[in-house]
């Protein structure tokens, strides 16, 4: 931590226990846990019920844990942006050595926990997303590189991998493209956040593209990124996670993603300030279902493959 008074200050009022909760990022939590379902119900090998509910627990047990801790190393950086200075360690409410050891004690029992419900590859990788999440990203990337989200990306995209792993005891192509989907989506996602959220970053001093390379090139990347998505996403469709049900939903939200990008692309801040970002904010939310229907839709596929109910026929 660069902030030394956020490390020796008491918090100004007691903590409660939603503002542990809050600590745990409970919408990051969402996406976590529901991809690491699909990535175990996707797999070949079924879970006894109860088992599988452990592992998704233990899995969202880890999530929350890195979240715990990002919002320890980030109470700086946080205090100065808008959009998280009422987070509970910037605002006072915990401390961040309450923050640090809920962090660290939660992501001991996640892996130890994941490892006694499944298998050590499942809590090897849980053990691994962690430290990717809070070394690698939080602590260096986040700091250092406008290829923070690029890189970093990578940590909220091992999820469906350690699904299947929990379910399989192994790994295969299918979990790899699932990642290889959270990957590509996550630059688009956050930059067009980057892009309505105007000064936060530079009041942060993150280096977010928008920060570095400006705007414009943002908007380029965003459409970059975005062609490479929608090719993998709708090729996802041609592979054993795919079908009929999948390549719909596919080409119907890819074209709708690509069109956004488009827009976005083609629009300078002169127009994008007279309507208060409305383009980039509709692309933003659209972003949030983009990730959900397609993960829905794999889910979809694998529950109609085992009750022999599978259009398509790849």
């Amino acid at each position: 931590m660069t902030e030394t008074s956020l490390h020796s200050e008491s918090p100004a009022a007691e903590a409660r226990f939603g503002d542990y909760v809050t600590l745990l990022k409970p919408r990051v939590m969402s996406l976590v846990v529901f991809t690491a379902l699909v990535g175990m119900l996707a797999a070949p090998v079924g879970l006894h019920p109860l088992v599988g509910f452990a592992a998704i627990l233990f899995i969202a047990v880890g999530g929350g844990a890195s979240g715990a801790l990002n919002m320890w190393w980030d109470a700086d950086i946080d205090a100065r942006m808008r959009r998280t200075r009422r987070r509970p360690v910037p605002s006072g409410r915990v401390a961040p050595e309450e923050a640090l050891a809920l962090g660290l004690a939660l992501s001991g029992l996640s892996v130890v926990m994941l490892a006694l419900a499944t298998n050590w590859l499942a809590a090897g990788w849980l053990a691994f997303t962690i430290f990717f999440y809070v070394a690698i990203y939080t602590m260096w990337l986040k700091r250092s590189t406008p290829q923070n989200i690029v890189i970093g990306g990578l940590a909220g995209a091992f999820p469906p991998l350690i699904g299947w792993a929990a379910a399989t005891g192994s790994l295969a192509l299918e979990p790899w493209l699932m990642v290889a989907l959270i990957f590509m989506w996550t630059p688009p996602h956050f930059w067009a956040l980057a892009l309505f959220m105007r000064s936060d970053y530079d009041d942060a001093g993150v280096p977010m593209l928008t920060v570095t390379h400006g705007r414009p090139a943002t908007r380029a990347q965003i459409l970059i990124y975005t062609v490479l998505l929608a090719a993998l996403a709708v090729g996802t469709g041609f592979t054993t996670i795919g079908g009929a049900l999948y390549l719909a939903v596919a080409v119907v939200l890819n074209a709708l993603f690509l069109k956004g990008a488009w827009t976005i692309w083609r629009r300078d801040e002169a127009q994008a300030e007279a309507d208060d970002y409305r383009v980039e904010k509709r692309f933003f939310r659209l972003s949030l279902l983009y990730l959900f229907a397609h993960f829905g839709a794999i889910l979809a596929e694998a529950g109609m493959e085992r009750a022999g109910l599978s259009i398509g026929g790849w």
